[in-house]
């Protein structure tokens, strides 16, 4: 009965219907129903005539401008399937009935040339990492093919290789709308949200299985790999900063731990929190993942914006499942929309990216494109499969191969790393906060960097009642009515007088020093307090993007993490300029932090994951500038 139905419905091209393989379940879930295109998450129907409905979402990459970012406007549907039926099939007898024959490409090749792509990617290193604009980006080329099998046969077709060949995926899917056809394995979940508990889950970090699979000590070379490391902290960070804007306690950190695939092994953590908010308002605050977009995120749009050649489409979006619960609510469940293939009238279209960090090489990257739609198209069966690094999985296999994560030696290389972590982070925080400045408020001016909302919650954690507002929008009195403000970091060349972001929070740190106001200023608002103090601002030779350093703090050493580009130098022996101390490196010169009368100033960030002193150093910091 079940198959007959999925066979009713795939030979119907104006039926619309969603197969859903998670990972460990041995059936296949069917939803089918009617489609509505709506125009913001906030009008996904989760409820019709006052009766809770369950809904499956296609979120486009262009909805990140209900977050006020920017990004092209291709029109790529928000595209609802109304639930009317949720089946379960059997996935042994469902890979019996679907379609097997290979599917031919032909006419095949990405849609950017090698060449102009490694042309990109300098371009992008230079102009924009190069100039403090952010510290990683996402830039996406599509491989596309045409095919001469009904698309919806080719889809089919696809999935079945997916559930036969592919293993560790969060969620193997089929999703079949009018127009819009999407067959993928997603690795990521990226936002859970079940029983007012919201889940994201982070992963970096790339080890491709040699040939013969992976080994114990290949996968040791790879986990001792400070980049790979460095990397997913970036991420976490990143993430975090989306958890502290929807979890009243913040957010905590477990892991890290292995995502582990066929010809693929990912680092990942797994980040949990409290959140009483509607779950469209979750999806909206955590659009998008850093993975594939970079961070900051509002710059990350911006860039993508501006190097991109055309629409992002669903790539980097999510599938998002609202399903009714217990209590009246609906729960989310939402992976990330990558590992994808889209099929439109006879056309395959494969979008993958690389992610560009100062460091990266061109042609490197063209060639992690290159690996990254070859892993999807021999997924799916569309080129000949790389079969000699795919992991076991059979019952007779060694257990180290069967879970390298379970071997102790790899368990307590990753259970190392968080060595290198905040404490604050990783253990439970609560949600009521006595911390020794109750009583007192603080205005955090966002200037595009939501690390804002993680140092908003350390504030909250000290005391403070602290509200965020952004850099266009905070008002003079608003500024002058806090107890404390917090001038905070955002992407940029603190010189540059001429952009109205850096503008406005010169006159934020101007305003709060002439009337000896409480200020805190934070990375690039150190830079712009510094300036105001006639310190030099410089590049730096190498940007500090995920960098953690242990430096000096007016007589306390402290584990910090960097993220600049830009930096305020004096000379080594220098101590103090004016009425401000000065904290700074005993050979570059390179200023960590300012202090002086009812104002204080740093350059790393005390709310990353990467600073071990983090709130301690903060509450002295605060406490000065209160004094």
């Amino acid at each position: 009965m079940t198959l007959s139905r999925l066979a009713e419905l795939s030979a119907d091209p104006a039926a619309s219907f969603v197969l859903i393989a998670r990972d460990g379940a041995d059936t296949v879930e069917l939803l089918s129903g009617d489609v509505v295109d709506v125009e913001l998450l906030a009008d996904i129907p989760l409820a019709i005539d006052g009766t809770p409905r369950e809904v499956f979402a296609l979120v486009p990459y262009r909805q990140v401008r209900e977050r006020g970012f920017v990004a092209q406007d291709d029109g790529a549907p928000l595209r609802c399937v109304v639930v009317d039926e949720h089946l379960h099939l059997p996935t042994t007898e469902l890979l019996a009935g679907l379609p097997a024959d290979p599917v031919p490409l032909h006419d095949d090749g990405f849609d950017i040339a090698d060449a102009e792509y490694a042309a990109i990617v300098e371009k992008v290193i230079a102009e924009e990492i190069g100039r403090g604009e952010g510290a990683n980006f996402v830039i996406r080329r599509d491989f596309t093919a045409n095919i001469d099998v009904d698309d919806r046969t080719a889809a089919l077709t696809w999935f079945r290789a997916l559930l036969t060949h592919e293993r560790g995926a969060y969620w193997t899917f089929a999703v079949f709308t009018p127009g819009h056809i999407a067959v993928g394995a997603s690795p990521e979940a990226h936002v859970v949200a079940r029983e007012g508990i919201v889940t994201m889950n982070p992963i970096s970090g790339t080890f491709r299985h040699p040939a013969g699979g992976a080994t114990k000590e290949t996968l040791i070379d790879f986990l001792a790999s400070t980049k790979e490391t460095e990397e997913l902290f970036m991420v976490v960070d990143e993430e975090l900063k989306m958890m502290s804007a929807v979890c009243s306690d913040g957010g905590r950190i477990t892991g890290p731990h292995l995502k582990e695939m066929s010809r693929l092994t990912h680092t990942e953590y797994m980040l949990r929190g409290r959140s009483a908010l509607d779950p469209r308002d979750i999806l909206r605050e955590t659009m998008f993942a850093p993975t594939v977009t970079g961070s900051p995120m509002q710059n990350a749009c911006a860039v993508i914006r501006r190097h991109e050649r055309k629409a992002r489409g669903y790539y980097s979006g999510v599938a998002a499942l609202f399903t009714p619960n217990a209590d009246g609510g609906h729960d989310l469940d939402a992976p990330i929309l990558i590992r994808t293939v889209y099929l439109e009238d006879g056309q395959l279209s494969v979008p993958v990216g690389a992610t560009l960090v100062r460091h990266s090489d061109p042609q490197g990257e063209v060639s992690e494109t290159h690996g990254k739609a070859a892993g999807v198209l021999g997924a799916i069966g569309a080129i000949e499969r790389d079969r000699v690094a795919e992991a076991r999985s059979d019952a007779d296999a060694p257990a180290e191969e069967r879970a390298l994560g379970d071997d102790p030696q790899v368990a307590a290389l990753l259970s190392s790393r968080n060595a290198r972590l905040a404490e604050f982070w990783l253990n439970p925080q609560g949600e009521e906060f006595t911390g020794p400045f109750v009583g007192r408020t603080a205005l955090v001016v966002d200037a595009e960097d939501r690390f804002t909302t993680m140092l908003a919650h350390q504030l909250r954690h000290l005391g403070l009642a602290v509200t965020i507002a952004g850099w266009s929008d905070v008002q003079d009195a608003d500024l002058d009515a806090a107890d404390l403000v917090v001038a905070g970091p955002g992407p940029g060349d603190p010189r540059d007088e001429e952009n109205g972001r850096i503008a406005r929070m010169r006159e934020v740190v101007g305003r709060r020093l002439e009337a000896g106001s409480p200020l805190l200023a934070v990375c690039l608002s150190h830079q712009i307090l510094a300036d105001r103090l006639g310190i030099a601002l410089t590049p730096l030779d190498a940007p500090h993007q995920g960098l953690q350093k242990s430096v000096p703090v007016f007589g306390e050493d402290a584990s910090i993490g960097f993220y600049n580009t830009f930096t305020a130098r004096v000379d080594p022996e220098t101590t103090t300029v004016g009425a401000a101390e000065i904290s700074a490196d005993m050979s570059s010169g390179d200023v960590y932090a300012l202090r002086g009368p009812h104002f204080a100033s740093v350059q790393g960030h005390l709310e990353s994951i990467l600073s071990r002193d983090g709130i301690r150093t903060l509450e002295r910091l605060v406490s000065h500038a209160l004094a």
